[in-house]
């Protein structure tokens, strides 16, 4: 694995190897890596002639700075599961590479709705700042395919706006890759180091309700559902910022079931200090 440090020693080396007709994949993560990160690499390698990983933790896209300060740094550990996932280019830089000019944005992106419903209306913000380092990696890297992980399913719908927007550079294809999860059924993520014991053992009743939702999704009326399973998770002693109901395609929130062709369950809420997130297809 070759890790660079500069923009433009890494734009050099891609460039020539896209001369060579090398195509490439990408996977953007802000570290603290976990088996749902390495599947991403997997599915790469597979495809592709080259998989490129960065590892940058993204000050623009947090809202709450103290979420930012506590998020977890594990970067020798994270180098050695890319080396041994066969990850071909690690991009590691810093905050005044990505961000010379300071961290002011120099753009807007059109998002639409998808920026003041669910994530967009909770973390006000957030999708500016997870589009403009995305970009900035695009232009960078220019990978023919960008693999993200079906767990932060808004933020692919998000992503796929903004790709659309794009000029000047062959647009990537995106590929969404199922959620990881824990034998328990708690899905993957980088927060989950910061769970306590307690917390950890708690947790995966998120994904309990998701499935309760699943399987009473044609047998309940929605509202009477969508009570119950936020009484599930405040009782086990999550405090929910929202769950509901979505057309897969939109985010609209949906009355029946047969309001749309697919849907989906999206939730996220707080177990004490940590935030959790997790969505199921439900049709």
């Amino acid at each position: 694995m070759i890790l660079f440090k500069r923009a433009n020693d890494l734009r050099q080396w891609l460039e020539k190897a896209k001369q060579n007709g090398l195509k490439s994949g990408f996977i953007p993560t802000m570290g603290a890596l976990h088996a749902g990160h390495i599947s991403l690499i997997n599915q790469s390698k597979k495809s592709d002639d080259l998989t490129v990983a960065s590892i940058f933790v993204n000050p623009t896209q947090f809202n709450n700075a103290a979420d930012l300060e506590k998020y977890p740094k594990t970067i020798e550990a994270d180098i050695r599961q890319l080396e041994t996932a066969g990850c071909d280019i690690l991009f590691l830089p810093s905050v005044a590479e990505m961000y010379p000019d300071g961290l002011q944005a120099d753009k807007k992106y059109n998002l639409g709705m998808l920026e003041t419903v669910l994530e967009g209306k909770f973390r006000p913000g957030h999708y500016q700042g997870v589009c403009m380092i995305v970009d900035k990696f695009l232009q960078l890297v220019q990978p023919h395919y960008l693999y993200l992980g079906q767990k932060d399913f808004q933020q692919c719908m998000v992503l796929q706006k903004m790709i659309d927007q794009l000029t000047g550079i062959d647009k990537p294809v995106i590929r969404i890759c199922p959620t990881a999860r824990e034998k328990d059924g708690l899905a993957m993520s980088s927060r989950n180091m910061r769970l306590t014991t307690d917390e950890r053992k708690t947790a995966p009743k998120l994904f309990q309700m998701l499935t309760f939702i699943k399987e009473n999704f044609t047998a309940k009326p929605l509202p009477e559902l969508l009570t119950e399973a936020q009484k599930m998770i405040t009782d086990a002693g999550f405090k929910p910022d929202y769950i509901t109901i979505a057309d897969y395609e939109t985010l609209t929130p949906i009355q029946k079931p047969n309001d749309c062709k697919h849907s989906i369950a999206l939730v996220a809420a707080y177990l004490h200090e940590i935030r959790l997130i997790d969505n199921l297809i439900l049709s």
